[in-house]
C-alpha cells in the first residue's frame, strides 16, 4: 500500500481546483450582473436624455421698463403758407403778362392785362343810360316844384301835384338804377388788370399774350398762381392711437430727398381734431421756415415727430407676441416652467420692440420667440436670457 502522504496529495489538488472553479463562475457572475446592471442604466439614462430632448428648449426675457423714447416717421407735402389761384372776371383776350414764374411780387403788382372791347362798350352803354337818367330827374324836379308852387295857390288839382311829385319819385329811382350799373360795370372794368394780392412768387403761368379769356372759368386752369414760400405747411396723417401724444407746437424734423443730411425744423401748427373713418388718422399741418428759399411747395417731405417719453412703461420684443383666434397673447414660464398664456393689449408699436399696456408685470418670465402651438401648462426647458440695454434703446 502507497503511505498516507501520497494519498493526501491528490485530495488537496482536486480541492484547490474545485475552489478556483467556484471562484471563476463568481468572477464571470459578477461581470455578467455588473454587464446588465450598466445596460440598465445606459438605457434609463438613454431614455431620460431622450425625454428631456423632446421638450422645447425656449428662452425667457424680462419686460425691460424706463422712458422709452420714441419718434414717429411719416410722409408729407410741403404747401405754400398762402396760395392764390388767379382766375379772369371778364372775358377778352389776353392783351399783356408782366411776370413769369418764379417772379417775386408784391401785394398789388401788375400781372398782366385783359383786352375786352364787350365790356368797354356795356360801359359806354350805361354811362349814356346814366346820363338820360339823369337828365329826366333834373326835369322831373323842376316840373315837381312848379306844380307844388302852383298846388299852394289852390290853382291846379291837388292830383295832378301828386301825379308829378311821384313822377319826380320815380326819375330819380331810374337814376339810381342806371348809376348802380354804371358802378358795377366800372367794378368789372377794374378786373382786366390782374395784380397780385399779396407778397409772393409767382408758381403758374397759364396764359400767353392773345389767348381767348373766358369770365368765371374757376374749373379750368387759373391764369397765375401766387404762393406765400416765406413759410411752408406740411399736411401729415397721424394714426390714431398716437394722436394724444403729437400735442400743438410739438417739434418736428424735416428732411426732404434734394437736401440729404440737412435736417429743417418746424412746429405742430393745427390739428383736424377727427378720425378720417377710411384711414383712421387725424391730419395735422406742420409749419416749416423757408426764409432761405431751399424748400419748394409741392415737393415730397420726410418727418419725423419726437414722442414723449411713457414712464415705466414695460416692453418686450415683438416677437414675443402671439396672435390667434382668440387674440393676442405673450407665454410666460410660472415657478415650475410651465406656459402660461396672458392676453395684452398693445400701448405703442415702436417697431422691433412693443409698449404693452395691460396684461404683464415687470415680474413676468416672457417667453422670446415662442413656438407654435403653445398650451397653458406645457412644460418646456427654459434659457434665461438677459436683454442688452443699449440694444434694446438702439431697437427703439
Amino acid at each position: 500500500m502507497p503511505p498516507e502522504s501520497s494519498r493526501a496529495a491528490p485530495r488537496k489538488r482536486g480541492r484547490g481546483l474545485a475552489i478556483a472553479g467556484v471562484a471563476a463562475l463568481l468572477v464571470v457572475g459578477f461581470v455578467v450582473a455588473s454587464g446588465l446592471m450598466n445596460r440598465n442604466a445606459s438605457q434609463a439614462r438613454l431614455k431620460e436624455w431622450t425625454d428631456t430632448q423632446s421638450v422645447p428648449v425656449v428662452s425667457v426675457i424680462s419686460p425691460t421698463t424706463g422712458e422709452n423714447k420714441s419718434s414717429l416717421d411719416l410722409p408729407g407735402r410741403l404747401e405754400a403758407y398762402s396760395r392764390a389761384p388767379i382766375y379772369a372776371r371778364v372775358s377778352g383776350f389776353l392783351k399783356a403778362w408782366y411776370v413769369d414764374i418764379g417772379a417775386p411780387v408784391k401785394a398789388g403788382q401788375l400781372l398782366a392785362e385783359i383786352e375786352a372791347p364787350d365790356l368797354d362798350q356795356q360801359l359806354l352803354q350805361a354811362r349814356a343810360a346814366l346820363a338820360s337818367a339823369q337828365a329826366g330827374e333834373a326835369l322831373a324836379l323842376v316840373t315837381a316844384q312848379r306844380w307844388q308852387t302852383l298846388g299852394g295857390t289852390n290853382t291846379v288839382a291837388k292830383q295832378t301835384v301828386d301825379e308829378k311829385t311821384g313822377d319826380l319819385t320815380v326819375k330819380q329811382a331810374l337814376s339810381k338804377a342806371a348809376k348802380a350799373n354804371v358802378d358795377r360795370l366800372e367794378v368789372l372794368a377794374d378786373f382786366k388788370r390782374l395784380t397780385a394780392p399779396f407778397d409772393g412768387t409767382v408758381t403758374t403761368r397759364n396764359t400767353d399774350v392773345g389767348a381767348l379769356i373766358n369770365a368765371d372759368s374757376s374749373a379750368g386752369l387759373a391764369l397765375f398762381v401766387i404762393s406765400d414760400t416765406r413759410k411752408l405747411r406740411v399736411t401729415v396723417s397721424i394714426p390714431q392711437n398716437y394722436v394724444p401724444a403729437v400735442k400743438i407746437n410739438t417739434k418736428v424734423q424735416i428732411t426732404v430727398p434734394e437736401y440729404p443730411g440737412k435736417v429743417y425744423y418746424g412746429v405742430v401748427d393745427a390739428s383736424a381734431r377727427s378720425v378720417d373713418p377710411q384711414s383712421g388718422t387725424t391730419r395735422m399741418q406742420l409749419v416749416v421756415d423757408n426764409s432761405a428759399g431751399e424748400l419748394m411747395p409741392g415737393a415730397f417731405a420726410n418727418t419725423r415727430i419726437e414722442l414723449p417719453p411713457t414712464v415705466q412703461a414695460l416692453t418686450i420684443p415683438a416677437g414675443a407676441l402671439i396672435f390667434d383666434q382668440k387674440g393676442m397673447h405673450v407665454a410666460t414660464m410660472d415657478a415650475n416652467n410651465k406656459v402660461v398664456l396672458k392676453t395684452v393689449t398693445i400701448g405703442r408699436d415702436l417697431g422691433q420692440v412693443v409698449e404693452i399696456a395691460t396684461g404683464i408685470a415687470a415680474t413676468d418670465r416672457i417667453i422670446d420667440s415662442p413656438p407654435d402651438g403653445l398650451a397653458d401648462g406645457d412644460q418646456l426647458r427654459v434659457v434665461e436670457t438677459k436683454v442688452d440695454g443699449e440694444k434694446a434703446a438702439a431697437a427703439r
